[in-house]
């Protein structure tokens, strides 16, 4: 079914679709404030934060690469990072020798979804030895043949020669007797009164064996390093001989959630409100090739904030809220006490504009994500997944872009992340993409980069996939 964009002329069965998907219109209403605030939560602090909190306050900077001072609040907006730089600087930061993992040795059961640190190399022929591609019998010189009464099964010791003119019935796997010149298929053959076996078809020297060597020769290089470990490459790597294989290590995350008006279980209260991001990041980040080694509820305490990071032994710590200059967003002053250098303090993108990036030491990162659920998910996709991917050694996914089936809105300065439905050839704009919301993103496929200024319909759109959109649940969550 081609989805459509409005309601008008939709056909009958189309309409629970359509309106599960909430696709966006032109002029439906929704369009936000040009600084993505929401009257109940903004942007940029998330948690607690006042509305007269912004990035640009002077507090908000911590030591810069550029500077190598705090930056005032007159500069502040002017260094945000574009998009594109901040997901490039992300990457580059993971690439310092400090920062890469050193290869380990894991069973095949503990491989999937890490990243090979050295060639696949074949440690034995395969097969390794002459086997039957078939059921049928094995048989020597033209028919017809005189049938052996034992048969050759799979994993049967070295099988007597077979004589010219005799056949023996052989299963598929099998050893191949010593002289035995073709495989005659079970349904290829038939036996007269006599017992002896007749071909029903033309044979060809040679027909249904499996040559030792056929598909490698020991010492053949199988897989370059670098290729993630799938279940095919478990079924390679186990058919080549390998009990263990050399991999990159999953990084070590930490998730710090804070905010004091966060509630963990039951429905939102007395100005309280559910955690979303608390049981959504972990997941997310596993699907992204990190280990999740604690979720951390810290609420809005500088003390405990200080505390935990400067007790994790994490490669990356991401905080969720905190990231703005309200009276309890405590991300940039804590950045500062620990001489953090922040390597991205605010990204040209909407929603998740006041997300940072920063060093604490050669080996150790911190990403801040805003506090508001969408623009969480911005900043997860803007710096930690670039980061994750380049420490984990995974290649990046093939740049791919589709055109948008309706125009979108953009903002004036920034690039606009907006989740999508993909329908054949187009990818549809969903609705509820404000930064508080994960209604869109929850039936989207993919998150369309709009450029600043907005799209037009048919105008193509980069797309970023969203893990489980093509993998599924279970491939990617491993």
């Amino acid at each position: 079914m081609t989805a459509r964009g409005t309601r008008q002329g939709l056909d009958a069965e189309d309409l629970d679709v359509e309106e599960a998907l909430a696709l966006v219109k032109d002029g439906n209403g929704t369009a936000r404030p040009a600084c993505g605030h929401s009257p109940a939560q903004r942007e940029g602090g998330g948690h607690g934060t006042s509305p007269s909190s912004s990035p640009s306050s002077p507090s908000s900077s911590a030591r810069t690469p550029q500077t190598g001072h705090r930056a005032d609040a007159a500069e502040h907006r002017h260094q945000e990072t574009s998009w594109p730089e901040a997901r490039t600087i992300a990457a580059r930061a993971a690439r310092s020798g400090a920062a890469r993992l050193a290869p380990v040795s894991v069973t095949l059961g503990d491989a999937l979804g890490l990243v090979l640190a050295a060639p696949l190399t074949a440690l034995t022929d395969l097969p390794s030895f002459d086997t039957s591609a078939m059921d049928g019998w094995a048989v020597a010189g033209p028919g017809p043949w005189h049938v052996r009464e034992e048969g050759v099964l799979a994993g049967s010791a070295t099988p007597v020669p077979l004589a010219d003119g005799e056949a023996v019935r052989i299963a598929t796997g099998a050893r191949i007797p010593p002289d035995t010149t073709a495989v005659l298929r079970s349904e290829h053959g038939r036996t007269d009164d006599n017992g002896r076996l007749h071909p029903t078809r033309e044979m060809q020297h040679g027909q249904d064996i499996r040559p030792r060597g056929q598909e490698c020769r020991s010492g053949d290089q199988l897989l370059r390093a670098g290729a993630v470990v799938t279940p095919a490459v478990l079924g390679l790597a186990a058919a080549a001989g390998y009990d263990t294989l050399a991999a990159v290590p999953r990084p070590r995350v930490e998730v710090l959630v804070l905010g004091d008006e966060l509630l963990t279980e039951g429905r939102p209260h007395d100005g309280l409100i559910r955690d979303a991001l608390g049981p959504m990041l972990p997941p997310w980040l596993r699907a992204m090739g990190a280990e999740v080694t604690a979720v951390r509820r810290l609420g809005d305490d500088a003390k405990a904030l200080y505390k935990a990071i400067t007790a994790s032994g994490a490669d990356l710590i991401v905080t969720t809220g905190g990231t703005a200059s309200g009276p309890v967003d405590h991300v940039h002053p804590t950045l500062r006490r620990l001489d953090a250098e922040l390597l991205v303090d605010g990204v040209k993108v909407r929603p998740g504009h006041p997300m940072l990036l920063a060093r604490l030491k050669e080996d150790q990162h911190l990403v801040g994500l805003p506090g508001n659920p969408l623009a969480a998910v911005s900043g997860l996709l803007t710096l930690a997944e670039p980061l994750l991917r380049t420490r984990a050694a995974r290649p990046a996914a093939e740049p791919y872009a589709l055109p948008l089936r309706q125009s979108v809105h953009g903002h004036p300065y920034d690039t606009r992340l907006i989740p999508v439905v993909l329908r054949g050839d187009h990818a549809v704009p969903l609705h509820y993409n404000g930064p508080a919301m994960l209604r869109g993103i929850a039936a989207a496929d993919a998150l369309a980069v709009v450029p600043p200024g907005g799209a037009r319909a048919g105008q193509e759109a980069e797309l970023l996939d969203l893990p489980w959109a093509t993998a599924g649940i279970d491939a990617c969550f491993t």
